[in-house]
């Protein structure tokens, strides 16, 4: 057991020559990783940051031109495809750089663990997201869009949701000049589905989905948007809500005007958006002619229960009913994963940490602490906030890092000529940023192609 004094002395036993430059490594490529990347090349002039990640593309999937910037960095280097826990342990990175940052997020979902959710149709909306955008862990996803013409999204309203009700509603000629994988596009143009059910256990004042999301679905061309009248009224507890947050009333209004600003009944042919508030899911219906496959959801109605001010819980009534479909999408929460050697607290599905300083065990207790190891993002404070969100979680962990930092002078350490080093024993093929950017360079031309040639994909 190490107490905090004794951590100083021992990050002062490994400093030896001051001219030894910080070298860093950060563990994920999304904005929590780089954040914490442009946070610390800010802050350390001089120091050399590495973000590695198991897939060969950064950002999540998600271009952002922030994080171009900081990848260019003459300091910073992006390493795909080195995955932690099977390309290399976590104790070979900590023994390589003075730093280490884990920031790779939640890769696993949560589970309802109610009947049929193992059923053939049933799957994970983090899974369908990994898919469109052609992510290698969604290459053996193959979702049915061709014999079905209902699909139910669980989990409303959250961004995730709300991005795969887009996708399955837009038209594939919009998408098709978007970065959206190859066989995901040909699968869409297949698509059947006409109604898409937003599914939640809370009312409108509660939707945790930002502005932007919920224009762009509300946006779709063409799409009749059903929501119940009596689903917008709202009480004093919902007032309060709003009062304490100008986003959640934004959402409140916007979802209000979509109500009443289109026709409530569909023309021939015009796909349809229900949000279904107030509901969750207690089990999955099996359907009659195909053993093993989804044929609905049967859905508890739910209301709202104060649990202190401003706050509010939704809780199950004992009333049910049933919700036909033939695929259903489960976008329910995440929780990170754990690898060997580091501490997790399986409950919270985070690591256990003292503002981003990653603690020795369960307990909690801030002065049992791991030299050089920080967490940032979902992996430090759960599966909760917004993109931004990062921002000040980035600032907290690396300000943790510059008072450790600060204790004394820096011993050296080999950084990335010793990962490189270890990833070419092992034939690992490691992919860097201008390899990423050839890959993203193709990807764009093939869009052009598509724009110019919709048959060809």
């Amino acid at each position: 057991m190490r107490i905090f004094g004794a951590r100083q002395v021992l990050w002062r036993s490994f400093c030896t020559v001051a001219s030894h430059p910080l070298r860093v490594c950060i563990v994920g490529s999304g904005p929590a990783g780089f954040y914490t990347a442009e946070k610390i090349l800010k802050t350390h002039q001089g120091s050399q940051v590495d973000i590695i990640d198991r897939i060969p593309t950064p950002y999540g999937l998600n271009v952002i031109n922030q994080f171009s910037r900081v990848a260019q960095n003459e300091r910073c280097s992006f390493f795909g495809n080195i995955a932690l826990g099977s390309s290399v342990s976590l104790m070979e990175p900590r023994e390589l750089y003075h730093v280490v940052v884990l920031a790779y997020g939640a890769e696993s979902d949560r589970v309802l663990g109610i009947p049929g959710e193992d059923l053939k149709g049933v799957h994970s909306a983090r899974e369908f997201v990994w898919w469109y955008n052609g992510h290698p862990d969604g290459r053996n996803l193959d979702p049915d869009l061709k014999n079905m013409d209902t699909a139910v999204i669980l989990g409303m309203p959250g961004n995730v949701a709300l991005d795969v009700a887009r996708i399955l509603l837009r038209p594939t000629s919009e998408l098709a000049t978007t970065d959206i994988a190859s066989h995901a596009l040909t699968a869409l143009e297949q698509n059947s589905i006409r109604k898409v059910y937003l599914v939640g256990r809370h009312g409108p004042v509660q939707a945790a989905c930002t502005v932007k999301e919920l224009r762009e679905v509300l946006g779709i061309k063409d799409l009749c948007i059903h929501i119940k009248e009596a689903d917008l009224k709202i009480t004093p507890a919902d007032e309060e809500e709003m009062g304490n947050s100008r986003i959640h009333r934004r959402i409140y209004e916007l979802l209000s005007k979509a109500a009443t600003a289109r026709p409530s009944q569909p023309s021939s042919g015009q796909r349809e958006l229900h949000f279904v508030f107030f509901r969750q899911p207690d089990r999955f219906l099996e359907s009659y002619d195909k053993k093993g496959y989804v044929s609905g959801v049967n859905l508890e109605k739910t209301a709202l229960k104060g649990v202190g001010s401003g706050k509010q819980i939704a809780i199950g009534t004992g009333q049910f009913e049933n919700l036909s479909c033939g695929i259903v999408l489960k976008s329910i929460g995440y929780k990170s994963v754990a690898v060997d050697g580091l501490p997790f607290d399986d409950r919270k599905g985070v690591v256990p940490n003292v503002k981003g300083r990653v603690v020795s065990d369960n307990s909690g207790d801030p002065t049992s602490l791991e030299n050089g190891l920080y967490v940032c993002g979902w992996l430090k404070r759960g599966p909760r906030g917004i993109i931004a969100t990062n921002l000040y979680c980035a600032e907290e962990t690396v300000a943790g890092v510059s008072e450790d930092v600060e204790q004394g002078v820096l011993a050296p350490k080999l950084g990335r000529d010793g990962l490189l080093g270890i990833m070419d024993e092992r034939n690992v093929r490691v992919v860097a940023f201008s390899g990423w950017e050839r890959i993203d360079k193709e990807e764009k031309r093939k869009g052009c192609l598509r724009r110019v040639n919709p048959e060809r994909n």
